[in-house]
């Protein structure tokens, strides 16, 4: 992956820390998927909860509605930005329009 991403000099000093513990970086089966290519994916119901933000809703608040930890909240949001090729709150209107 670092390859593909042009940062040769990482893959190798990742190939050399690898093969000094006795294993071996495997092979990529498939290439690297871009932003766009991950936000085409159909999110899990569980992340689709992310309207939510988009509402104005803190992690505390979104925590409170579904009854889960203010830490599992971040995780998905975390996970969710990084899958749509966001970075804040405040681009959650072009991935979810309003209703």
């Amino acid at each position: 992956m670092l390859t593909e991403m042009g940062m040769q000099a990482f893959a190798d000093r990742a190939r050399r820390e690898l093969a000094a513990t006795g294993e071996a970086a495997s092979k990529r089966t498939q290439p690297a998927r871009t932003p766009g290519e991950l936000a085409r994916e159909p999110l899990t119901p569980r992340k689709r909860r992310l309207r939510l933000a988009r509402e104005g809703l803190s992690n505390p608040g979104i925590a409170a509605r579904l009854f889960i930890t203010p830490n599992t909240v971040k995780y998905h949001r975390s996970k969710v930005f990084t899958k749509l090729g966001i970075t804040a709150r405040g681009q959650l209107h072009r991935v979810f329009p309003p209703p």
